[in-house]
Parts: C-alpha cells; structure tokens; sequence
C-alpha cells in the first residue's frame, strides 16, 4: 500500500523539496504542539511559519470556525457578509486608526493589491523601491519586489518598475527616488530574509523621507504583525505608521487570509473593477480571524508576548555568549528571533532537533529562525530552548 509520501511523490509537483526520511507527517496538534503518523510528539518552534499565532487548534477558533460553517461557508464578494465587515473594523481600528481593508487570501495577495493601489495613486508614478535581502511572495508582482536574486533569475523578464535598496540605510533608499517612483515598502522585520530587525532612525526617516516626496510607505506585515513582537503590529514599537498596511499569516490562526489595510487619504483609491479576489473575505475565515485578533490584541495578551520574549532573548544571548565558535549574531524582536551560525550546519542541526522532538526553520545554511506560538507557556519555550541547546552542543 502506498504510503502518503509515496503519493505526494508521485501526485504534487516538488516545489518544497521534503525529504521522507527527514520531514515529519503530521497528523494532530495541539497548543503548541504536534503529533506524527507515530505518535511522536514534537514542540513546534515554527507554528506554521508564523501562522499559529494562537497554537494548533485554539478552542475559540474551533468554536467560530464551528459556527460560522453551520450557518453560511462561502457566498463570493457579490453579497454582503457579517464576518468580514466586522472584521474590518476591527483591522482598521486597532491598526492605522482609520481607513478601509481590502481582504484576500494570502500575503503574497495583499501585497500585490498594495502594489496596485500604490501604481494607480498617483499617476504617472509606477517605480516601487524595496529593500535587499525582502521577501514579499511569490506572484509575479511579489516576487519582482522581493529582494533576493535566487527567487527571481528563474522568471526573467519580471515586472518593471522595481529598485532595491539597503535595509537600514536611508540613503540609499533616498538616492534611489525618482519623479516615477511611487512607493517605498518594506518588511519592518525581514523575516524570510533572516530576521533583520530596521532601526528606529531608519524607520522614522522613511517615514520624514516619504512624506517630503510625496509618496507613499507600505508596511508589510505579514509575518511580523499579530502580536509577535508584543505589540499588535511591529511598527508600533518605532511609533510610525505607514500609509498602507498588508497582514496575514497569523491573521486567520491557520486558515489563509490576507489584507490590505489602506489609510483614509488613500482608501478610496481603489474602485470598483480595480481588483477583486473570489475568496476575498469569505465568512468562515474572517470569523476564525476575528476570534484570533479579539484574543492577541488584548493588553494581557501581548505583556504575556513581551515576558517570553525576554525568556527566549536572554537564552539566545547566553547560546550566543557561550559558543561563540558555533554562533556568530543573534537577532529579532519578540517572538521572532533568529541565530546566524558561523558554520553552514543550519539544516543539520534543524534535522537533529526534529529527531529530539523540536520543530525549528533552519534559513538557507547558516541561519535558525524561532517563531514559536505566541501562546506557548514558560515551560514549554524553557524546554524547547534546552533542547535546542543540547543539539547545539553536539556542533561545537
């Protein structure tokens, strides 16, 4: 009998490259952990690539998917919807204090309606400068915007009208504006890219550099936002927000979404026929979201954040401290953290974790990203972080 490998093997076309004898299958989840087909137990570092922000399988997001399903899944953006206005609301007051969203299913989506909004705001202005070392999806549009060689050298020609510039060097960013040029975006925290975390005179001078040359500053948060860096959204730690706002990830606690969330001199820039997205809003995953954001907006929810994170920066300090052969920088902000090795042992040592029952993401050779679930208790992140500290020991 074929097992689900042998059928993934011969049925889905390979873009992520699982190796059987290495990549756990998993069946069952629970807070902040996993079960495979046997039985093993695994504490998950990773919570869907940022995605379970509130763990596997939260009950409150059981309950209002549960409810949701038994009155209505799915009725396309023709007809008005409960969930989706209030979720809207909800976005637009506690994020840029007014405006409108517009709600797709992914990030790489919301990132390209922001794109669009930012090319039809201002006519004639279409040139859109990003940031080296970005990732923003893998459309297109998204992926000519990101700004890592490797994702793109295969899709030639892309979609003109991209410039890269420097992370956290304003100049470069400033030198790089042109009369075409219609909008800086940026990751506040490059996650993909290896957690990078901006610098506050950084962030406040695109924002002086913005608003001096009329354009507009696009924060994607989709990885860095909903909680994980102890505020709702990680621009609020520099006190500066952008003009357009992108979310997903741990929007939906593990259904997809995404959203563009627009301030209100540019929330009408977009009109009917503009864009669009068939799953855009749907019932059952706005009110999944709306149980998620009602939860991590909280003020005890995130100084719980905050109070881990602090737990997870002084072990990452003390590995960093003392293996100073093996770890060369330790990043990140909250609960998104990353250590850059001196060796290229990342994918090794992120396999030797999963044999101890550790789920972490090892970044390209040299770097371990930490995004555990934001609801994760003392215990559990101390007991990850000790496990990964014995793995650690055996690459000294």
């Amino acid at each position: 009998m074929e097992t689900v490998q042998d059928l993934e093997a011969r049925y889905i076309i390979n873009t992520y490259n699982r190796n059987p004898n290495e990549t756990p299958f998993l069946i069952k989840g629970e807070g902040s952990y996993v079960w495979d087909g046997d039985e093993k137990k695994y504490l998950d570092f990773v919570s869907g690539l940022a995605v379970n922000v509130l763990g596997h399988c939260h009950p409150e997001v059981i309950k209002a998917i549960r409810k949701q399903t038994e009155q209505l899944i799915h009725t396309s953006n023709l007809y008005y919807t409960a969930p989706q206005a209030y979720l809207a609301e909800m976005l637009v007051k506690n994020s840029l204090s007014g405006g409108k969203a517009f709600f797709a299913n992914s990030g790489a989506e919301a990132n390209e309606a922001a794109i669009k909004l930012a090319r039809k705001n201002n006519s004639g202005r279409y040139k859109i400068i990003t940031a080296e070392n970005s990732f923003h999806g893998r459309t297109m549009a998204t992926l000519t915007a990101t700004g890592q060689p490797k994702y793109r050298e295969s899709f030639i020609p892309l979609l003109e009208g991209f410039d890269y510039a420097c992370f956290n060097d304003l100049n470069s960013f400033a030198a790089l504006i042109d009369s075409s040029t219609a909008a800086i975006m940026i990751e506040p925290i490059q996650g993909e890219g290896g957690v990078h975390v901006a610098e506050a005179s950084f962030i406040k001078g695109l924002r002086e550099l913005c608003d001096r040359e009329g354009i507009l500053l696009i924060f994607d948060e989709v990885q860095s936002g909903m909680g994980r860096t102890g505020q709702l959204w990680s621009f609020e730690n520099w006190a500066v927000r952008p003009d357009l706002l992108t979310v997903a990830k741990g929007l939906g606690g593990g259904l997809p979404i995404g959203a563009l969330i627009a301030a209100e001199e540019f929330s009408a820039v977009l009109q009917p026929g503009d864009h669009a997205s068939t799953f855009g809003g749907n019932p059952v995953v706005c009110s999944a979201a709306l149980a998620v954001l009602k939860l991590v907006k909280s003020e005890q929810f995130l100084q719980e954040v905050q109070s881990k994170s602090r737990v997870l920066e002084k072990s990452l300090l003390k590995m960093a401290a003392d293996y100073p052969e093996l770890v060369k920088e330790k990043r990140g902000m909250g609960l998104i953290r990353a250590l850059e090795l001196n060796q290229a042992v990342a994918k090794k040592i992120q396999g030797r974790c999963t044999e101890q029952g550790l789920l972490i993401n090892a970044i390209g050779d040299n770097i371990i990203r930490f995004l555990p679930p934001l609801i994760i208790t003392d215990d559990e992140l101390k007991e990850g972080l000790r496990l990964f500290d014995q793995v650690l020991k055996e690459f000294i």
